[in-house]
């Protein structure tokens, strides 16, 4: 098997779409080589525990309203074209997302960590839930299986935090500066949220080197 280490924020909606597309090209190739594990990346490691306003946040960050909403325009149309719901609107925080990562590391001790992450995802992108509450983290991470009052308990607590703080550091020491970000064996870095043609030419390609017929 090959590790595709994948770099990710939950909050990151080029993160979404480029999950749906690699998505796309694992279910055409089920026999695909890939063991996938997902890395920290904190789009807002500075975030207030508690959030903020995302208008406000937008604004902030693309310089005014139009600005907002021309980053934006981008991310609904190949969200649609990547067969996605989406819902913007209905967005009323954006979170830190320390505490999702923390979930999503415990998430792949217990062998659900996809589930998390697409739960997540869909929490944030499509429900407008607000993931950097530890009630709504914990309903997530019972949705997947997992034991929420176990979860609630090391929320409440600073298990593993520090843990993630590095990794996001470590993440950025290894020059990932945007997510997604995908690391094919530990070594090839494939940036952005790539159509699913391109994955199955990579997955042809490792097929080929591991083939001896080929």
């Amino acid at each position: 098997m090959v590790t595709l280490d994948i770099f990710s924020d939950p909050i990151c909606p080029w993160c979404y779409i480029g999950k749906a597309r690699l998505d796309r090209a694992l279910a055409d190739a089920p026999d695909h080589p890939f063991t996938i594990r997902w890395r920290p990346f904190m789009l807002n490691p500075d975030m207030p525990a508690d959030g903020m306003d995302r208008r406000a946040y937008l604004e902030t960050k693309f310089g005014g309203r139009q600005g907002a909403i021309d980053a934006y325009l981008p991310v609904a149309t190949m969200a649609e074209e990547a067969g996605l719901e989406i819902n913007l609107d209905a967005i009323r925080t954006t979170p830190s997302t320390v505490d999702a990562h923390r979930l999503t590391h415990w998430a792949g001790i217990e062998g659900v960590q996809t589930a998390i992450v697409s739960a997540l995802f869909r929490a944030y992108f499509v429900d407008g839930r607000d993931i950097g509450d530890h009630e709504v983290l914990g309903d997530i991470a019972d949705g997947c299986g997992m034991d929420a009052s176990l979860v609630l308990r090391l929320l409440a607590s600073e298990a593993d935090r520090r843990e993630i703080v590095e990794m996001d550091a470590t993440s950025r020491g290894m020059g990932v500066t945007a997510v997604p970000t995908f690391v094919v064996a530990g070594k090839h870095a494939v940036p952005g949220a790539q159509p699913p043609e391109l994955w199955a030419r990579v997955i042809e390609e490792l097929r080929a080197q591991t083939d001896p017929l080929a």
